[in-house]
């Protein structure tokens, strides 16, 4: 889809957020709140995966939850798995890509805590195999997809899914979200 400037775009992104807007997602936006803050509470880490811009929001909500959001308190102990080039290259060169986080997964989770899976498609293969890992080893799973939630639904404890298929919309509604998530992990976190 191309957009004829930017006010057409604008438009079509408050349409999606709107759209967002409209869904019952304030229970599962509670529920990953919860899941994450129980999980940083029992000294449990938060896992965030994604791939292309997705991996960029990983990082962003991993940038947020360590560094801050809107309140000074202690760095949370959230790990990107997106953001080690090395470890990607070298297990994806050796092995391959599908595995590059359930391989992570493996070796930062634990059991109670939490990973944060991102797939606008919900089909993304490395993203799956996280998820599973996850589930195997007793991580809850939070997912963060586009309509409907792909094949990454039946794995999440809890799904953000943005009511749309076109990737930049569901980008700009996964920005809304997670950035709510990410302000309610650190009201409750921010005494702690």
């Amino acid at each position: 889809m191309a957009y004829q400037n930017l006010k057409e775009y604008l438009a079509e992104s408050v349409k999606a957020v709107q759209a967002a807007a409209t869904q019952p997602m304030e229970e599962a936006l509670e529920k990953a709140a919860c899941l994450c803050v129980d999980a940083l509470k029992a000294g449990k880490p938060l896992l965030v995966c994604g791939n292309g811009g997705s991996a960029s929001d990983a990082m962003h909500i991993a940038g947020e939850l360590v560094a801050r959001f809107l309140k000074e308190r202690k760095g949370l102990n959230c790990i990107c798995l997106s953001s080690n080039p090395a470890m990607i290259t070298a297990w994806a060169n050796d092995y391959n890509y599908d595995s590059v986080f359930a391989r992570q997964v493996e070796a930062y989770g634990q059991g109670g805590g939490v990973l944060i899976a991102i797939s606008t498609s919900g089909k993304s293969k490395n993203v799956m195999q996280a998820a599973q890992k996850a589930k195997a080893m007793g991580l809850a799973v939070i997912g963060l997809t586009g309509c409907g939630g792909g094949t990454l639904a039946p794995l999440c404890d809890t799904l953000l899914d943005a009511p749309s298929t076109f990737t930049p919309m569901i980008q700009q509604v996964h920005v809304c979200l997670y950035h709510y998530l990410c302000e309610q992990i650190e009201a409750q976190m921010a005494g702690v």
